[in-house]
């Protein structure tokens, strides 16, 4: 059996009061909580709006936000880390 395996690329992003909607180029819609991502979560709407889909629909950037996202880790469920991050440095410290 021959299964192609493709990366997942956005292909558009809308928002609703709490959730980042996310239309795939394979047709396939998934809605990511905004509370995963507190800097879109704070955000306006105007700000929000602002998303450029980067690299051929590999990864979502809001410049104003100075926040990135990979699509790939958003498939995968994968939400925002910097909170972890920060809490494991502040532990080493």
């Amino acid at each position: 059996m021959n299964t192609l395996i493709s990366e997942p690329l956005a292909k558009r992003i809308t928002f609703d009061s709490d959730t980042m909607w996310v239309e795939l180029a394979d047709g396939r819609q998934m809605g990511v909580p905004l509370a995963y991502f507190p800097r879109l979560l704070n955000a306006t709407a105007a700000q929000r709006d602002k998303c450029v889909i980067s690299g051929g629909g590999t990864g979502l950037h809001w410049d104003d936000l100075d926040e990135d996202i990979s699509v790939q880790a958003l498939v995968m469920g994968i939400g925002d880390r910097t909170r972890s991050n920060n809490a494991l440095h502040q532990k080493a410290s």
